[in-house]
């Protein structure tokens, strides 16, 4: 029996979560289940792989299990950018190899064309506009980056915008930044209102069990997973864990869990919105990594992101909030000085699966053990299309795109802790003081 020691625990400040529409959470797994599938993590890949296995597979019961509730964990904690791009960021150009940034973009589509199918059927409340982004610069490291990532999208033959810094106010407001690019076709979400959609429009034959955090896995002829309040045996096993692959015994010291920390402001009032101007529903990531991500909510909140902490047992650090929210205070009021009394309503952390390679985990761990783990910051199109793609794969599916992901090398492994720690923690701490005003 393999002991599963790290679990995840999240605070419990996320603005989206509060936010997004109440829905009563099911239930915990009690007792003994045997099922032919189980799938461990209820994020976008679990969903995901969940509701394709039902299709492929809809004489067997699926159970899905969750340590958490949904909306609530990492998959409801993100910035809420449903990217179709490439998102190297190990690549100048943020594209990278060519005949790979093409295989990128299709599984990327793959994520973000089926999230809009789902929430297009079932009518889910979760904000999804097909607004493009912004990609914004304010330092000449920045501008540079943007104009070798404008490089890269001319090699992909994908389309943009040169949005100069004298034009941006009528975009997002603010003269902060000096250029932007502006690309179509990205879709923000309320990310805990899509999450929560999914899981309550899942198959009839999927099982949901929330707050169900499974202790131990026996690796046997017959998988049996063991929890506090019983156990559930299955013939085959999914994991959509992302970085709680290693707490599983699988890829061991190969991720670096890594939690990144956003700040949501009250509503504005009408006159606040009129001294802000610009669009009413807009996203921008920064073009350092390290920098800023902002965004201006449906309901006309704002949302300022950035700081990073390396937590290894993947476990929130409440320490961290007061300090990244003075941060983001001071990213706010960079921006925004014409808005100088809105408060922050909230201020959560949420979780990223790094891999230091920039690979993910995708295909079998061991006798009847699967897993799709490891986003990179990349969570709703790319945990979506894999979770997709993994069920395919089991149900016997070859494609371009599934042939891409099995070659992958995955995540390469770390130094030993506590040579890791330090690493991690200089590399951070370097990158947010190099990105200067970006962040």
């Amino acid at each position: 029996m393999h002991t599963v020691k790290d679990l995840p625990a999240d605070d419990t400040g996320c603005g989206w979560y509060h936010l997004s529409p109440r829905r009563t959470p099911k239930a915990p797994h009690q007792g003994e289940s045997h099922a032919r599938w189980v799938i461990v993590g209820a994020g976008f890949t679990g969903l995901a792989a969940a509701r394709r296995l039902a299709e492929r597979f809809p004489a067997d019961e699926i159970l899905l299990i969750e340590a958490q509730e949904v909306g609530f964990g990492p998959s409801g904690r993100n910035a809420g950018f449903a990217i179709d791009l490439p998102h190297d960021i190990g690549a100048p150009d943020y594209i990278g190899d060519i005949d790979t940034a093409k295989l990128v973009l299709k599984l990327n589509m793959t994520g973000q064309n089926h999230l809009k199918e789902v929430v297009a059927q079932h009518g889910i409340d979760c904000q999804m506009r097909a607004s493009g982004k912004y990609q914004g610069a304010v330092e000449d490291r920045g501008i540079a980056i943007l104009d070798a990532y404008r490089g890269g999208l001319d090699k992909l033959g994908q389309p943009y915008e040169v949005i100069e810094g004298k034009d941006l106010p009528d975009h997002i407001g603010t003269h902060f930044y000096r250029k932007a690019l502006f690309t179509p076709g990205t879709a923000l979400i309320q990310p805990s209102a899509l999450v929560k959609g999914l899981a309550e429009t899942l198959p009839a034959n999927v099982t949901l069990y929330e707050g169900t955090p499974i202790t131990g896995v026996d690796y046997g002829r017959k998988l049996t997973l063991t929890h506090a309040r019983g156990r559930i045996i299955a013939d085959k096993l999914l994991l959509t864990t992302n970085a709680f692959g290693m707490a599983f015994g699988f890829l061991k010291n190969s991720f670096v869990p890594t939690f990144t920390y956003g700040s949501l402001t009250r509503v504005l009032t009408q006159d606040e919105q009129a001294r802000l101007g610009g669009k009413d529903f807009w996203g921008l990531i920064p073009a350092d990594p390290m920098g800023t991500t902002l965004r201006r909510t449906a309901d006309n909140r704002l949302l300022v992101r950035n700081s990073f902490a390396f937590i290894p047992d993947g476990r929130a650090r409440p320490r961290y909030l007061e300090a990244f929210r003075k941060q983001h205070r001071i990213s706010y009021d960079r921006r925004f000085p014409m808005l100088p009394d809105v408060e922050f309503d909230y201020t959560w952390g949420g979780a990223l699966a790094m891999a230091r390679n920039h690979q993910s985990q995708f295909g079998q761990l061991a006798d009847n053990v699967y897993g799709a783990m490891g986003c990179n910051g990349l969570g709703v199109t790319r945990g979506t299309a894999t979770g997709l793609l993994l069920a395919d794969w089991l149900a016997g599916e070859r494609s371009e795109v599934i042939d891409f992901l099995l070659a992958s090398p995955g995540p390469n492994r770390n130094p030993p802790r506590p040579f890791l720690d330090i690493g991690v923690n200089a590399s951070f701490a370097w990158g947010q003081y190099r990105a200067g005003l970006e962040r």
